[in-house]
């Protein structure tokens, strides 16, 4: 359980009542968390011996540190990994900075020899080279120190309360993508604490570790901040990359000391063993805040408008009011709207939307005035739910449920942090998710979070990484101290394949071109496509280019910052889509064609009159046009045809198959509209079950040759592993959609069971063909026909 405990809430929504009337809001549900006094400790002696790094804290406003920080900051100082879990706002970041400051102001001392980790069993078929032992290094400045977060943002925040701390002599660098080459080249000579981001590491720092020797050789301490973002591929991806660092930080003598933090995550050692490959027991737990917090009040409501509508007149309100709010938006396309309408309706009183693609002065300049209270309101993609340490912000507005636990839990700690008194409200939209949490908000606020989706050892990751890895120093036995058992398989796969050739001495990279450039941390493809305004030439933002179809084909509607353009021209191959000003009074919305035949079976297992099967499928989608919707209404105006190419994705999914004998008597045109309708029921209340973000899976639904009904779900990410939990997890998931599904009140179905609007097909639904199919899926196999 996230928090703990509850005190009883009157559905009176505190200062936010008048707001939420106005708005159309009733509210379903109210907890409260009630205020933390707080516990302080004595500073650590070794702090306490060092007058410039308490000046330091002082500074910060910090006269007596919290219990847990100085637990944390002793497990460090004394060489032990950290998992540390304590709440928002609760001063993590001086837990693992005060050992970081006292290091620098450490006497540079010899490094020890650093024994290289013991070779496995000999593999004959690969053959045996000698290990030689790394070098042994002294220190040539003071310990070097690394921040890694999933966000420029968060970076260039830590950056800002370095700047606060203001050590004598503390030499801090933010390096990211958006750094010149002069400010890394100093970060890379000077700087003690590196501030940046796993892209940064995996496509920079490392291929290049010649250049940052000195730097590596000093690496004490590696902060991975909210770890809980790490899942999926993404998290799969940095799990290598830190594998990486290490291995390379051993070449050069140094042995750093990890410290994995999130506000919000369960089972967080296995999970900081899963990122970092160390063993779990080479971790140090502190998950007990100790820090003050003020009473926070969380509702759920609906609204009998559109959410944006009601999240934009409680924005207004709220910021008219003198406070400072923050909407959750699940769209770049929403927020924008958002904010839009909310700024007209507060008459201009600096509400903004933040998203991710924006350019980097555009997203430093929203950072600033959040923190600085002269942006008074932000509409916000998850972009922003990690991205900056705000203080004191009244009012959480979340625009429906952000896919699971740990999400929902990370964007309310946003509300009330110093201790402040604060409200959350989420706004539950009409899908199958929302609408079951409405009616079960013990499901929302009485289970424990997810347990994060992550595969260290997928071989569509480990491989590449290892090329990467092999390019970076040669492979040798005893590399599968860092890589897992899975190294030496794959090492032989990508030899037979040419990729690495053996020498006497190791594995090598064979290509002239970088290992890294064919590996995306957060994505299948790295590829992008700039958004260009025309006449001017301005890059407005950037788009995959595995999405740019969705997002920029020809005749799209595209806002950024409140304005809107529509696409001219999508050029793939030079990577650019070319917009022009214009407010048209309709949005788009991709019309797309999706065929999956199923191959392979990996794992069946029987779901009761039915199955559940997981493999590996090609999923061929194709976008055949778009729909003109009215931006006021969402009516649809028309259809308009295109001609694109087809994408193809080799990923993996699960498939619900409900036989032919059980439905043999159903017609058939019935039989299709039922399995379209339990595939939006499934599709929309996996992400209860199995935590994602709704667009890290897709769906699809068909009958099959034999008659047989079938509802896939897949991973739009091959290797992210969220198919998989889901067919492990089958029976939870269908008796889910089942509650939702009966619990409904709608007779022809709903947007709170089976109708999706974000679907472009025209296939009809049928909510009691599907309330059919569920029952056989999960009927019990011992009860007759």
């Amino acid at each position: 359980m996230y928090v703990e405990s509850w005190t009883p809430a009157a559905l009176e929504f505190g200062s936010s009542e008048g707001s939420l009337l106005r708005a159309g809001v009733q509210v379903r549900s109210v907890r409260e968390i009630p205020p933390r006094p707080g516990r302080t400790s004595a500073w650590p002696d070794w702090v306490a011996a060092r007058p410039q790094v308490l000046d330091a804290v002082g500074r910060a406003g910090v006269t007596a540190p919290w219990a847990h920080q100085v637990q944390a900051a002793e497990a460090l100082w004394q060489g032990r990994h950290l998992s540390l879990t304590t709440g928002t706002a609760s001063g993590k970041s001086l837990a693992y900075l005060m050992p970081i400051m006292a290091a620098v102001t450490a006497a540079a001392t010899p490094l020890a020899d650093v024994n290289p980790p013991s070779a496995a069993a000999e593999h004959p078929d690969l053959g045996h080279p000698s290990v030689s032992a790394p070098p042994a290094w002294r220190r040539r400045r003071p310990a070097t120190s690394v921040y890694l977060a999933p966000t420029k943002a968060l970076a260039h925040d830590q950056a800002r309360l370095c700047d606060q701390l203001g050590l004598p002599g503390w030499r801090v660098a933010t390096v990211d993508g958006d750094t010149d080459s002069t400010d890394r080249q100093w970060a890379r000579d000077h700087a003690h604490h590196l501030l940046t981001n796993p892209d940064l590491l995996h496509a920079s720092l490392l291929p290049q570790h010649q250049r940052w020797a000195a730097w590596l050789r000093s690496l004490r301490f590696v902060v991975v901040d909210e770890s809980h973002r790490y899942r999926g591929v993404f998290g799969a991806q940095v799990a290598s990359v830190l594998r990486r660092l290490r291995r390379v930080a051993a070449h050069y003598g140094a042995t750093p000391t990890f410290a994995v933090v999130s506000a919000t995550v369960v089972e967080p050692i296995e999970l900081a063993s899963s990122l970092t490959g160390l063993p779990p027991a080479a971790f140090v737990s502190v998950d007990r805040d100790t820090s003050v917090r003020g009473p926070v009040r969380i509702g759920l409501g609906v609204t009998d408008g559109t959410l944006e509508e009601a999240a934009a007149a409680v924005m207004a309100d709220q910021v008219r009011d003198g406070r400072q709010v923050l909407t959750f938006v699940p769209s770049r396309r929403r927020a924008e709207e958002v904010a839009r309408s909310a700024d007209r309706l507060a008459e201009h009183h600096g509400i903004v939307a933040y998203r991710a693609g924006y350019l980097a002065a555009d997203r430093r300049l929203i950072e600033r005035g959040l923190a600085d209270r002269t942006v008074r309101g932000v509409a916000a993609t998850n972009a922003l739910e990690l991205g900056v340490d705000i203080a004191g912000l009244d009012t959480v507005v979340m625009c429906g449920y952000p896919g699971s636990r740990t999400a929902f839990w990370q964007q309310a700690g946003r509300a009330g942090r110093r201790g402040s008194d604060a409200e959350v409200l989420m706004l539950a939209r009409p899908t199958p998710l929302d609408a079951y949490l409405l009616d079960h908000p013990e499901a929302l606020f009485d289970q424990p979070l997810e347990v994060g989706v992550l595969d260290p050892s997928s071989p569509a990751i480990v491989g590449p990484q290892l090329a990467a890895a092999a390019q970076e120093l040669p492979l040798r036995p005893g590399d599968e101290h860092w890589f897992g058992p899975i190294t030496w398989p794959l090492v032989r796969r990508l030899t037979e394949r040419g990729v690495l050739r053996r020498r006497p001495d190791g594995w090598y990279w064979t290509a002239e071109r970088r290992a890294v450039d064919a590996i995306s941390l957060r994505s299948g493809d790295g590829r992008t496509i700039d958004i260009v305004e025309e006449p001017t030439g301005r890059v407005l933002g950037q788009v995959a280019a595995g999405a740019a179809d969705l997002v920029v084909h020809p005749g799209a509607v595209y806002l950024h910052q409140g304005e809107t353009y529509v696409c001219a021209h999508l050029d793939e191959e030079i990577g650019e889509a070319f917009v022009r000003p214009s407010r048209p009074g309709y949005l788009t919305q991709p019309v797309v064609d999706t065929e999956i035949p199923l191959t392979a079976v990996h794992r069946e297992r029987t779901l009761g009159g039915g199955r559940s099967t997981y493999g590996p499928a090609e999923v061929r989608s194709t976008v055949t046009g778009f729909l003109r919707r009215d931006e006021a209404t969402g009516q649809v105006w028309d259809s308009t045809p295109l001609d694109r190419p087809a994408q193809v994705l080799a990923t993996m999914l699960t498939a619900l198959i409900v036989p032919a004998k059980k439905v043999n008597d159903l017609n058939r045109s019935r039989l299709d509209a039922g399995a379209h309708a339990l595939e939006h029921l499934c599709a929309g209340i996996l992400p209860a079950i199995v935590a994602n973000a709704g667009t890290d899976v897709g769906a699809n639904s068909w009958i099959g040759a034999d008659g047989s009904t079938v509802v896939v779900v897949f991973d739009r990410q091959p290797g992210s592993g969220f198919a998989a939990r889901a067919h492990d997890r089958a029976e939870t998931w269908l008796s889910t959609a089942a509650t939702r599904i009966n619990e409904c009140e709608c007779t022809a179905g709903c947007p709170a069971c089976i109708l999706l609007p974000g679907c472009g097909s025209t296939r009809p639904l049928d909510k009691g063909i599907a309330q059919l199919l569920l029952a056989i899926l999960t009927e019990d196999p011992g009860r007759p026909d």
